[in-house]
């Protein structure tokens, strides 16, 4: 086999194998051959895993797109004439946009790689022989065998197709697949009201189409609060989006168009669409590696098992992002592997115990969060005072015409301290990071109520939410 111009000869020893490069893989690889350490990376796919090739970078580059053609159709009300209020859109335009971007950024990983010293990129699809052995099969069928002592598993997960009658005979949609479409679908029905479902439905609708969710929970996003839930679906319903809830797609049928049978709290009922895009969540991709030949355990999902020091139960085999379970984020992944390198090369106490885990959906307006939500808090015994504030009483909200939403913090009565935050709003993300850097260096509610901040700017808006509480108890 042939890597990269270097011939790999049928058995090769090296001194770490890294099975996956996403965004923790491909920067634990470059690190440990810059350590030293003979090092191979098994790639099946592109370089730069989900989030550059199908996740983060090219969803939030569309993302752009379908929010500048929804300011056109508002722009009469910022007092801008000249700009017809109906408007096209050219999905060849817009994917050729999206293609650029993601190239970019793969061609920088792809740099990466190539550049690094004792760094072998292997390509192929990899399984375990025992512990310690990989086989490594290419597209020509040809297959190597390479060994380590140390290997880390990167590979990521895929998107989970569900158990749908008649699904085999219809041509459907996958996050990766609807962002190839080279025009805007009539009707395009999204199965699923996660985070990925809610994006693309809300970035279709804005393109042009006629867009349906179809979710199982009787809330959109079931890991956030039920208000938060419900403002997120009356700002899509208000946009022209039809939400349908507590319904599960029993069959489908292909015809000239898709139609989809529903049976839920409802009642029975069908709908029918042009197009068809499953987003009913993710599954890892364990179940090509052989697991079971190296010891490593798996959940009844299918992920990797492992402990706050992201070992697996086997001896000497790590695994990092989203192919062990929990959060799937991209920055989740890169802490993994600076817990990795820190426990390998650092103080040896890099632990998965205790992180915090922010993100943020983007939808327009974003929802961004930071640690419990209000269900957890009060879920955990805590006696907690819950800071809530509307987007309309905010000035900069107000300026920009973006009032849509709302922020929330729930603080602990004892203490005074800050146990989350959650917003729905317009740069929800930005503001919850600095509502993070806050509780990383435990400041209190009353801080950032009587602090100082620029005016007019959102983060301003902390001031007015935690003067809605009332002084701490004393200490």
């Amino acid at each position: 086999m042939r890597h990269g111009g270097r011939f790999l000869g049928r058995h090769q020893r090296f001194d770490a194998i890294v099975i996956g490069s996403g965004q923790g893989g491909v920067p634990l690889a470059t690190a440990l051959a810059a350590k030293g350490e003979k090092t191979a990376i098994i790639e099946m796919d592109a370089i730069g895993g989900t989030c550059v090739n199908s996740g983060c970078t090219p969803t939030k580059t569309l993302i752009a797109s379908a929010r500048n053609a929804f300011q056109v159709s508002r722009s009469a009300h910022y007092g801008v004439s000249g700009i017809p209020q109906t408007y096209t859109v050219d999905m060849i335009r817009v994917r050729e946009r999206k293609r650029d971007i993601v190239t970019m950024f793969r061609a920088g990983s792809e740099r990466r790689v190539a550049d690094a010293a004792n760094l072998t990129l292997v390509r192929g699809t990899a399984s375990f022989l025992d512990s310690r052995s990989v086989s490594v099969r290419g597209a020509d069928g040809d297959a190597s065998i390479i060994r380590a002592d140390r290997i880390y598993i990167n590979t990521g997960t895929r998107p989970a197709i569900p158990p749908i009658e008649g699904l085999e005979s219809v041509s459907f949609l996958t996050n990766s697949s609807i962002m190839e479409l080279d025009a805007v679908p009539e009707h395009l029905i999204v199965v699923g009201g996660g985070y990925i479902g809610v994006e693309f439905a809300q970035m279709f609708r804005r393109f042009g189409a006629r867009v349906t969710i179809v979710h199982h929970g009787s809330a959109l996003l079931s890991r956030e609060d039920r208000d938060m839930s419900d403002e997120l679906a009356a700002i899509l319903q208000a946009e022209g989006i039809e939400v349908i809830l507590e319904a599960e797609p029993v069959s489908v049928i292909s015809g000239p168009n898709i139609t989809l049978d529903l049976r839920g709290a409802g009642g029975n009922r069908n709908i029918t669409g042009t197009h068809l895009l499953l987003a009913a969540g993710r599954r890892p991709n364990s179940d090509l590696l052989r697991l079971d030949a190296a010891g490593i355990g798996v959940d009844r999902r299918g992920n990797i098992i492992v402990n706050d020091r992201l070992e697996t139960t086997a001896e000497g085999i790590w695994a990092l992002g989203d192919v062990k379970g929990g959060p799937a984020f991209t920055h989740i992944s890169y802490d993994d592997y600076r817990i990795i390198m820190r426990n390998l090369y650092g103080d040896g106490k890099g632990t998965t115990s205790g992180r915090m885990v922010p993100y943020t959906v983007f939808t327009d307006p974003q929802i961004g969060r930071i640690g419990n939500t209000e269900e957890e808090a009060r879920a955990s015994g805590r006696n907690i005072v819950i800071a809530k504030l509307p987007m309309d009483w905010v000035a900069r909200a107000l300026e920009l015409d973006e009032t849509k939403g709302f922020m929330k913090a729930v603080v602990d009565v004892e203490s005074g301290m800050i146990l989350g935050f959650s917003m729905i709003g317009i740069d929800a993300g930005e503001v919850a990071g600095a509502m993070q850097i806050a509780m990383m260096g435990k400041l209190s509610y009353t801080e950032l109520r009587d602090a100082t901040f620029s005016h007019p700017t959102l983060i301003e808006s902390l001031n007015n939410l935690f003067s809605t509480l009332p002084e701490p108890l004393p200490r």
